[in-house]
């Protein structure tokens, strides 16, 4: 993957679990990096130094992903510190809190939707223009295998924001591939991230886990791969608008 070297990459959600470790391997490849964080500042300014240990460029930038207009800033301000954005992760999301539905409110249901699925529509919107006048770039958004099944106890809401996100990239390849962006999405199964670690119980992971043909919960770094795969033009040029499923086998659509 030698066309990495020297790519701008902006993760959204970068700060932790799956974002941190696919800034880790982008930069292990020569790639330039946008940490993009909330509210772990810390821990945002912890992975851009590693990315610079590697012999790559970071810069850190908060923003709520709640906020349009945050975004549109958070864009603007990556691409006057690092000139360019090559490839956009869509990873920010949460759960925000397991509920049945019976009990989500109003203001649950948006703040959700907003976190997951807005964020993806609002970040894609800033990059655009900014990808179609380099002549191109890659966009790979995270959804879920809460997608594919409905989610698991009380996350209702946080499975069909991700089915939103495995829908709009199909639409978004097809809309964007004019301008000679491509168009993908990941979607992680059952990972030992922060997330599992603020959201699952210890008998809820393992509930999971003996759903898991491969036997055992995913690594954030097992994730890394796919990303890599879709950004590089080199070895997935000729892929647009697919979800690549990394779940140890727990749904195989």
């Amino acid at each position: 993957m030698l066309d990495l070297a020297g790519k701008v990459v902006f993760i959204s959600g970068a700060s932790t679990g799956i974002g941190a470790a696919a800034a880790r391997a982008f930069a292990a490849r020569g790639s330039h990096v946008v940490v993009h964080y909330n509210s772990s500042a810390k821990e945002a300014e912890a992975v851009a130094a590693e990315v610079r240990a590697a012999g790559s460029k970071a810069i850190t930038i908060g923003a709520d992903v709640r906020d349009s207009a945050a975004i549109n800033a958070a864009v603007a301000k990556a691409v006057e510190q690092m000139g360019r954005i090559d490839v956009l992760i869509n990873n920010a999301g949460s759960l925000v809190q397991r509920m049945p539905l019976e009990q989500v409110t109003d203001a649950l249901f948006d703040d959700i939707i907003n976190i997951n699925s807005r964020s993806v529509v609002a970040f894609t919107r800033a990059v655009i223009p900014v990808m179609r006048g380099q002549g191109g770039g890659n966009i790979i958004n995270v959804t879920s295998v809460a997608a594919r099944h409905g989610g698991g106890p009380g996350a209702l809401i946080y499975a069909a924001s991700k089915g939103f996100v495995s829908t709009i990239t199909r639409g978004m390849a097809k809309e964007l591939l004019a301008d000679k962006i491509r168009v993908n999405a990941v979607a992680p199964g059952v990972i030992m991230t922060p997330f599992q670690e603020r959201f699952t119980t210890p008998e809820q992971l393992e509930g999971f886990r003996k759903t898991i043909p491969m036997g055992r919960i995913g690594d954030p770094d097992e994730c890394s791969g796919a990303f890599l795969y879709l950004a590089s033009d080199q070895m997935s040029g000729y892929v647009t608008g697919q979800i690549i499923d990394v779940n140890g086998g727990q749904y195989m659509p």
